[in-house]
C-alpha cells in the first residue's frame, strides 16, 4: 500500500458556521494503481486533494485523522519532511494551469527550479532536462518553449507543462485535480492517454480528481464516489458502471447524455431533484433528495461497508 488516509476531518470554521468539507474519509491506494475521485462541485474533492500534501489553505484545519505515505503520517511531519515529499514523492497537477503556472516566469525556469532544489543540478543540466520531460509529454518544438511564458501557450501546453512539472522528480504518487477542465474534447483525450501510458511507463500512482464520470472511467481502475463531505461509493471501474449501489451514483449515471438511446425522450437528461443541504452529522446527507430515502436514512448516518465484492456502500438500503 502506497497511501492510506483514516477518518479524515477538514473543517473551515466561520463565526456561526463550521463547513466540514471533508468529514471521515478514509481511502487507500495500492502502488501503480489509479484511482478516481468523482462528486459535484463542493463536494470537497479538492479538500481532500490538498490535504494529501498539507496545503489546505486558511481558515481550514484539520480536526482529525491520518494520512499515511511510505510508512510516515504526513500530518505530523514537520515542514522540512514535507519538502522532501512535495513534488519528488507526491506531485500535483492544479485545476487551472494558467494560474498554478507563474506569468513572470518561462516554462524553462518553472520547470528547472525543482530539479535543481531536490536534485543539485546544473542550470545547464536543468534545462536539458527540462527538455527531456517536455518532449515526454507530447510538447511540440520543445526546446523552443523553454523561453516561453505561461499566456504565449494554449491550454493544452500549458497542461502538458504542469504535467512535465509534476513529473520531473519521479513521484511516486500522482493528484490530477481536473486536469482536463476548459480543454476541447481532443486535448482532453490526449492528456488522458498521457496519463495512462506516463502511469505505466513509471509505474506511478495516479489519484484522478473529476466531476466528470465519463473522464474518469478512461484512466481509473477504481472509483470513489464523494458527495457532502464522505465518500458514498468505492467499486472497480467496470462495476461501479454496471451496478451502481449508491442512489447518488445512480442519478450521476443517469445525468450522463447518450447519443445511442433511440428516442429524444429516454436522451432526455435526468437531474438529481433538490439541492445539497446544510451539512449535518445526523443522519445521511443525501436523504432529502433520495428517491428511496427510509425514516433511519434522516436519523443515522450509514457506514461505508463492503457489499459486494471489492465494493463498498455507505448506504441503508444494503444494511
Amino acid at each position: 500500500m502506497l497511501l492510506e488516509v483514516k477518518d479524515l476531518h477538514i473543517w473551515f470554521r466561520k463565526k456561526d458556521f463550521i463547513l466540514k468539507a471533508v468529514n471521515g474519509v478514509s481511502f487507500a491506494i495500492n502502488e501503480n494503481e489509479r484511482l478516481g475521485l468523482v462528486g459535484e462541485s463542493g463536494s470537497g474533492k479538492s479538500i481532500t486533494a490538498l490535504s494529501l500534501l498539507r496545503l489546505v489553505p486558511r481558515p481550514g484545519e484539520y480536526v482529525k485523522g491520518e494520512i499515511w505515505f511510505q510508512g510516515r503520517n504526513l500530518l505530523s511531519l514537520p515542514e522540512e519532511g514535507l519538502c522532501a515529499i512535495r513534488g519528488k514523492q507526491i506531485a500535483m497537477i492544479f485545476q487551472d494551469p494558467m494560474t498554478a503556472l507563474n506569468p513572470v516566469f518561462t516554462i524553462g525556469e518553472q520547470i528547472s527550479e525543482g530539479l535543481r532544489y531536490h536534485f543539485g543540478l546544473s542550470k545547464k543540466e536543468a534545462r536539458q532536462q527540462a527538455i527531456t520531460l517536455l518532449e515526454a509529454v507530447g510538447m511540440p518544438a520543445a526546446s523552443s518553449r523553454l523561453n516561453a511564458y505561461p499566456h504565449q501557450l494554449s491550454g493544452g501546453m500549458r497542461q502538458r507543462v504542469m504535467i512535465a512539472m509534476a513529473l520531473a522528480l519521479r513521484p511516486k504518487l500522482l493528484i490530477a485535480d481536473e486536469p482536463t477542465t476548459a480543454l476541447d474534447v481532443t486535448i482532453q483525450a490526449q492528456i488522458l492517454n498521457l496519463l495512462n501510458k506516463l502511469s505505466q511507463e513509471r509505474q506511478m500512482s495516479i489519484l484522478f480528481i473529476s466531476h466528470d464520470l465519463t473522464v474518469v472511467a478512461q484512466i481509473a481502475q477504481k472509483i470513489m464516489v464523494m458527495y457532502a463531505g464522505i465518500i458514498v461509493e468505492v467499486a472497480p471501474t467496470e462495476e461501479l458502471f454496471k451496478n451502481p449501489l449508491h442512489p447518488y451514483t445512480q442519478g450521476l449515471l443517469k445525468a450522463i447524455p447518450s447519443i445511442e438511446e433511440a428516442s429524444a425522450e429516454k436522451r432526455k437528461l435526468i437531474p438529481i431533484p433538490g439541492e445539497r443541504p446544510e451539512q449535518t452529522d445526523i443522519g445521511c446527507p443525501f436523504s432529502s433528495r433520495c428517491p428511496q430515502k427510509m425514516s433511519l436514512c434522516q436519523q443515522e448516518r450509514p457506514p461505508l461497508k463492503e457489499v459486494l465484492p471489492h465494493h463498498k456502500v455507505a448506504c441503508w438500503l444494503y444494511a
